[in-house]
C-alpha cells in the first residue's frame, strides 16, 4: 500500500472532540489513543503546572506513557487561547491535556471563568486543525465544602456543556471503557492499543 493510500484509509477526526471522565478513568490514554489512530502528526497542550512533587510525578508518568519522539509539546498552564491560534499546519492535530487544570489555574490567578472560557471556544472554532480536548467530569462528585470548590465545580460545568455543544464527537469515559455521547467513534478506536 503507498504512502497517499494509507493516510486515505486512515480515520478522520472532527474539527473538535471532547473526551470527558472521572478521576483514574482513562480519558488521557483514551484521548491520546483516538489521536494516533489518525496518524497524523501532533501537538499536545499540557495544561498542568509542576508546582509539587506529587505533580511533577504525574506529569512525568503521562510523558512516559505517551513517549516523546512522536509528540510536540507546549506548556500553556494560562494561555491555552493563544496557544491554539499559534497551532498549525491543518495537516496535525492537537490534543489538550487538560480543559480542567487550565480552568483551575485561571480560577487560582483570578481569571474571570466565563470570559476565559469564552476565549477558549473561540480559539477552538478557528483551530485550523482537529483539536481532542480532556476534561473532568466533576458534576458526580459530592458538592465542595468551599465557595472556590463550588465556583470551579460549577464553572468546569458550564465549560464542559459549551465543549460538548461545540464538539463533533463526545466520548465519557468510566472504567477505561468509551461511550459515545455524541458523534461517531473512527473505525477501530474500541480496538487500538
Amino acid at each position: 500500500m503507498t504512502g497517499s493510500n494509507k493516510a486515505a484509509n486512515r480515520p478522520a477526526l472532527p474539527g473538535m472532540s471532547l473526551v470527558l471522565g472521572g478521576a483514574r478513568s482513562g480519558k488521557s490514554r483514551f484521548a491520546e489513543r483516538l489521536v494516533r489512530l489518525a496518524g497524523i502528526p501532533c501537538t499536545y497542550l499540557a495544561t498542568a503546572e509542576p508546582s509539587d512533587q506529587e505533580m511533577q510525578a504525574r506529569i512525568a508518568r503521562h510523558r512516559a506513557d505517551r513517549g516523546t519522539a512522536a509528540w510536540i509539546v507546549i506548556e500553556a498552564p494560562q494561555d491555552l487561547a493563544g496557544a491554539i491560534a499559534g497551532l498549525g499546519p491543518p495537516s496535525c492535530a492537537a490534543l489538550i491535556d487538560c480543559a480542567t487544570l487550565w480552568l483551575s489555574n485561571r480560577l487560582l490567578a483570578g481569571a474571570d471563568s466565563e470570559a476565559a472560557a469564552a476565549a477558549l471556544i473561540e480559539a477552538l472554532v478557528a483551530a485550523p486543525m482537529p483539536v481532542v480536548v480532556v476534561s473532568n467530569e466533576v458534576g458526580w462528585s459530592p458538592v465542595p465544602l468551599t465557595p472556590l470548590g463550588r465556583a470551579f465545580r460549577d464553572a468546569q460545568g458550564r465549560l464542559n456543556q459549551r465543549l460538548a455543544e461545540r464538539a463533533g464527537l463526545v466520548v465519557g469515559i468510566i472504567a477505561g471503557l468509551p461511550m459515545v455521547l455524541k458523534g461517531r467513534l473512527p473505525p477501530g478506536i474500541a480496538h487500538a492499543g
